[in-house]
């Protein structure tokens, strides 16, 4: 009630009167944290998050995170797996609310229209690997253009949703953070080299420095395949930048150079709104890149 108010220094009064009588409570030292850094108390926030990541060495809250923000340690390169997947699994049943009516989330149209504008409205291809498939949503928009559909995700509970929908033909547990023998994308019945279409809708911003995720992406599509993806626009940062909002936004040049080190020719990129976030418009990057031919980049469009 007091934290609802905006007393957060009252709020944090209470929370540690709590922890004195349970001191192992990792996520009462998370939202000491958040009370001690909203009432101005930003050594007590990194103190408290320092003993979250005591208790949690697996950082499933992202007190990692936080401290980066906070100047106290540097941005991680990747976000912890484990509190990528507890975001999304408590997340998951109101997702598509929460995304599409609050928050104006307009990637997989956007998204879709990219790939389409540049194949033919009539385009098919026989395999389409939707990489983070979330709860679907991209998923419904290009599924009159696939053959096969295959969805992946590192959130048990949004596959849940995704299989609701009845647009896949594979819904499976990856974790593309990982190097690609590692990330679960690979295995009998899903070998490499199989897939026409790779998609990431708004996956990417969760991924940090994306050294992984581009090799994998090489190693799944056959010579000539597409890879339409979604980021967070970092503007004239040099690298991933690490957000408030506990996303990674990436600069377009990082993007370039990342595609074209991995055989990926930049074939188109635009720069829209994608979500609306606290109120204020989010900029966005939409790629689509072709992998394994000589296709000269074409210049970011406004």
């Amino acid at each position: 009630m007091l934290a609802e108010s905006k007393h957060h220094a009252e709020a944090a009064e209470v929370m540690t009167q709590a922890l004195e009588q349970a001191p192992a409570w990792a996520a009462g030292w998370f939202q000491l944290a958040d009370y001690a850094e909203k009432s101005g108390g930003r050594k007590a926030a990194i103190a408290a998050l320092s003993t979250v990541l005591r208790l949690d060495p697996a950082d499933i809250f992202g007190a990692g995170l936080k401290l980066a923000l906070l100047g106290a340690t540097s941005p991680p390169a990747v976000p912890p797996a484990g509190y990528v997947e507890r975001l999304f699994d408590d997340y998951a049943a109101r997702f598509d609310t929460a995304l599409v009516e609050r928050l104006a989330y307009t990637v997989p149209e956007k998204l879709a229209a990219l790939i389409l504008d540049h194949a033919g409205a009539t385009a098919h291809f026989p395999v389409v690997t939707d990489l983070g498939c979330g709860t679907g949503l991209f998923g419904q928009r290009i599924r009159s253009h696939a053959g096969t559909l295959e969805g992946f995700d590192l959130s048990t509970n949004m596959l849940a949703q995704a299989a609701e929908k009845a647009v896949y033909d594979r819904l499976a547990k990856a974790d593309l953070s990982r190097p690609a023998a590692e990330s679960g994308l690979f295995g009998p019945g899903v070998p490499e080299g199989r897939c026409d279409l790779a998609t990431a809708a708004d996956v990417l911003i969760y991924l940090g420095d994306l050294h992984d995720i581009f090799p994998s992406v090489a190693r799944l599509l056959r010579p000539g395949g597409l890879f339409a993806f979604s980021l967070e626009d970092g503007g004239e940062a040099s690298g991933p930048v690490l957000r408030p909002s506990l996303r990674y936004a990436h600069p377009a040049a990082f993007i370039r150079q990342l595609a074209a080190e991995n055989g990926f020719a930049i074939l188109a990129c635009r720069c829209e709104v994608i979500r609306m976030d606290a109120g204020a418009p989010v900029s966005g990057l939409l790629f689509l890149a072709r992998h394994g031919e000589d296709v000269l980049s074409a210049a970011c469009a406004a």
